[in-house]
C-alpha cells in the first residue's frame, strides 16, 4: 500500500485527517508553531488504520496547517519536549467563514487550538510502516 497523502479544505476534509490520526503518537516537540511562517507542524506515528486488519501498523506522518493566526494549548506539557501526547481527534469550529479554529484532542484532557484564516492541511506519511503488536482499542 502506498503512502497517505491527504489534503483538506473544508471541515468533511478535515474529518478525513482526523479519521487517519486517531490513536496518534507523538511528543510534545513535534508539535512546532511558526508564527513567521503561519503555519503549525506536527509529526506522530499514526496507526494505520487502512491497513489490514489482521497485522497492525505504525507509520511516521506529519500533519500541516497553514494559515495559522494563533495557537493555544490546555493542559499539554510544553516544559517537556519528550513528553508524549496520544491524539483522538481534530475537529473544527467556525468563526467568520472561512476562518475558525482547528482543534486537537488529546487523551488526558488536553486540546490545542489552531486559530485559521481558512481549513488549509496536508497529511502526509514520511516512510516505511513497521509492525506493532498493540492495535488502539475504546471502549464503548
Amino acid at each position: 500500500m502506498s503512502p497517505l497523502k491527504l489534503l483538506a479544505e473544508d471541515e468533511a476534509d478535515l474529518q478525513v485527517i482526523s479519521a487517519a490520526l486517531q490513536d496518534a503518537i507523538g511528543q510534545i516537540g513535534d508539535l512546532v508553531y511558526e508564527p513567521g511562517q503561519r503555519s503549525l507542524t506536527a509529526v506522530f506515528n499514526r496507526f494505520r488504520w487502512e491497513g489490514d486488519e489482521k497485522s497492525g501498523q505504525r507509520v511516521r506522518t506529519a500533519l500541516q496547517l497553514g494559515t495559522v493566526s494563533a495557537v493555544r494549548s490546555r493542559n499539554l506539557r510544553r516544559d517537556d519536549p519528550k513528553a508524549i501526547v496520544n491524539l483522538l481527534a481534530i475537529t473544527f469550529e467556525p468563526g467568520d467563514a472561512p476562518s475558525g479554529a482547528v482543534v486537537l484532542t488529546f487523551a488526558g484532557g488536553a486540546d490545542m487550538r489552531v486559530e485559521v484564516e481558512c481549513i488549509d492541511a496536508v497529511l502526509a506519511d514520511l516512510g516505511e510502516p513497521w509492525p506493532t503488536p498493540r492495535r488502539p482499542h475504546h471502549d464503548d
